[in-house]
């Protein structure tokens, strides 16, 4: 295995456990050697995949996305860099054996924060991130954001440390206020907080799919829909599981049981964090 950098993602559920397997699959094809860390509910499932690291794993943040913190911490727990991919990404073609990048986050699609918060048709959420970047002290034109489908993260001297720390607090901030997902702009904002280089690499390193990048470049005109409709398919049928009236209904209240036990956990979680409780008095 190498041991300079490895892939990581979360897979919680049987939804993304399914599409885990799928990556586990691609980096075993098209990156042999190259470790894959998982956090998961179900690490048994991905036992047969030599160069999977599969650790368990219960969602903390309200929704799962803030959970891509954790799953950068353990990941550089044990190598120097990792990329991160969403679970339901696959990979096309061959990896470079080379893969290097600066210390620090390095994304792979994104722009400055500000410009990303004026392409949005959603004042609130502009507002919201405008009103954390001032609590923390952050001069929000000096902000990038990513795309956070894939990225990477080097370490950079313990400053990862200090990023995770500040990302925590973040998450609990904008989780409070409703929104759930903006680990993007968390990221940056943590980021620029701690001093931890971000930069962007757009080179097109592999072939992958992304169902909702492709659908973008469709629309741009930048691919046509044959081009990759196994994948699509195949990501549609994980996606949409056949199941009988019961069986959705099941899950549904299931979901909505656990969405409010997490929002319930992070009333305890915020008021035992110092820097949350500072913060949310200003």
């Amino acid at each position: 295995m190498s041991n300079s950098y490895c892939f990581c993602t979360l897979s919680v559920g049987r939804r993304y456990r399914k599409h885990a397997r799928e990556l586990a699959k691609d980096i075993q094809t098209y990156a042999p050697g190259v470790p894959f860390v998982i956090l998961t509910d179900k690490p048994d499932e991905f036992s047969e995949f030599s160069s999977v690291l599969a650790f368990e794993h219960r969602l903390q943040s309200v929704k799962g996305y803030h959970d891509k913190r954790l799953v950068l911490e353990k990941s550089l727990s044990l190598f120097e860099s990792c990329m991160f991919m969403d679970a339901d990404m696959r990979i096309l073609s061959p990896v470079p054996d080379d893969l290097s990048w600066n210390p620090g986050l390095t994304g792979r699609a994104g722009c400055a924060l500000v410009k990303h918060l004026g392409s949005m048709n959603n004042s609130r959420k502009s507002q919201l991130v405008k009103k954390i970047a001032e609590k923390i002290e952050v001069d929000i034109e000096n902000v990038k954001w990513l795309h956070e489908f894939s990225f990477m993260l080097r370490r950079q001297s313990g400053k990862e440390v200090e990023f995770f720390r500040v990302w925590k607090t973040l998450s609990y901030l904008f989780e409070s206020e409703g929104l759930y997902s903006g680990e993007g702009y968390a990221m940056g904002l943590a980021a620029s907080k701690v001093g931890l280089n971000f930069g962007f690499d757009r080179t097109e390193l592999f072939d992958f799919f992304k169902d909702k990048i492709e659908k973008q470049r469709i629309k741009q005109g930048k691919l046509n829909l044959t081009d990759k409709t196994k994948y699509f398919e195949e990501h549609k049928t994980i996606e949409y599981p056949q199941q009988n009236l019961m069986s959705k209904a099941i899950s549904k209240m299931a979901d909505k049981l656990n969405f409010y036990y997490r929002l319930l956990r992070l009333r305890r979680q915020r008021a035992q964090d110092e820097e949350f409780k500072s913060l949310f008095k200003k």
